[in-house]
């Protein structure tokens, strides 16, 4: 998932716990378990969730670091953190796998994945871990994932239509109808990254200029307020530092205009936004929603629109892909 350095991936190191989840009601003994398996670049996260529909719940969270020693060895890792995640709440009926790049949902192979070290494209993903964990293995862009995850059991529920953003190294996003993901073709849906909201501005790396995650990501955050890291900019921006002030401005601007684009054309009801920027409350989501009503105007019912810092943490992204593994199944 594209997660800030300061937070979100990084911060899975920070988590209270790697272990069970307190259930919140008694479980039947014919529950289905279903396991997800989030691949970032800092940390791999499992999620197992048990029962569906209303009554599905969390039942357990682990992380471990991503091996820096290639594709072979990352999936290995995964493998082994997904062990260990069955040793704790028994065997699962579906697997989930969201990674932060392109992959074959069909044959399970990637492509291209960003800031994950080794050579992806080619690579099996789905295959290895579903023969050595015992069950079927579904596929999922990590954005995707965390759209999900916030739609059924986040800040997106209840939503009709929901629309999830996550900022970090780059600016991901996912689409939910009615409680469903809308990947689109090759589920490609959901780049909201790059919309363009500068046609003059810096080339970005899928070829175009001016995409919105030149302007909003991380990096691009923190050098514009002469910081290091987006959090400096939040706790100075806190304290009325003018030019952290002026530098959220920006950010809420350009997240504004490319959001405002989603807008016109889905008309959602509910906007989460997640990665480190979630936790700056209304320090930046006043001006953001500010700008997302200057730039819809009368066009949409924007004051319905309730644009929210997503709630699940970290752990949305394994969260969202065991939700895809469950999604799977046959009806």
């Amino acid at each position: 998932m594209a997660e800030y350095a300061a937070s979100a991936d990084a911060a899975a190191a920070d988590l209270p716990h790697n272990g069970a989840v307190e259930p919140t009601a008694s479980l039947p003994p014919s529950a289905r378990l279903h396991l997800g398996l989030d691949l970032g670049g800092t940390n791999v996260k499992a999620a197992v969730l048990a029962g569906e529909g209303p009554d599905l719940q969390v039942l357990e969270t682990l992380h471990a670091p991503t091996s820096r020693d290639g594709s072979r060895a990352v999936v290995e890792g995964m493998i082994e953190l997904g062990r260990q995640a069955i040793a704790r709440t028994g065997p699962v009926a579906t697997i989930g796998v969201g990674v932060p790049g392109v992959y074959e949902r069909e044959t399970g192979i990637v492509r291209f994945l960003t800031n994950v070290p080794g050579d992806w494209d080619g690579v099996q993903v789905g295959g290895p871990i579903g023969r050595a964990l015992g069950a079927p293995v579904d596929m999922v862009n990590d954005a995707r994932a965390f759209a999900l995850a916030e739609s059924r059991l986040g800040a997106g529920r209840d939503a009709d239509t929901m629309v999830g953003v996550t900022l970090g190294t780059g600016m991901g996003g996912g689409i939910v109808i009615a409680g469903r993901l809308h990947e689109g073709l090759a589920g490609s849906a959901g780049e909201i990254g790059h919309v363009v909201v500068d046609p003059a501005g810096p080339p970005c790396g899928c070829g175009s200029n001016g995409c919105a995650e030149a302007y909003v990501s991380a990096r691009a955050f923190a050098e514009s307020a002469g910081r290091d890291d987006p959090g400096e900019v939040f706790v100075a921006a806190a304290a009325g530092d003018r030019d952290a002030l002026a530098a959220v401005d920006r950010f809420a601007g350009y997240l504004g205009l490319a959001l405002g684009s989603v807008v016109v054309t889905l008309a959602p009801d509910r906007i989460v936004v997640g990665g480190g920027v979630a936790q700056a409350g209304e320090l930046l989501f006043g001006p953001l929603r500010a700008a997302v009503r200057a730039r819809v105007r009368n066009l949409v019912p924007v004051d319905r629109i309730a644009i929210v810092p997503a709630e699940l943490g970290p752990n949305a992204g394994a969260i969202g892909a065991a939700l895809r593994g469950l999604d799977a199944l046959p009806s």
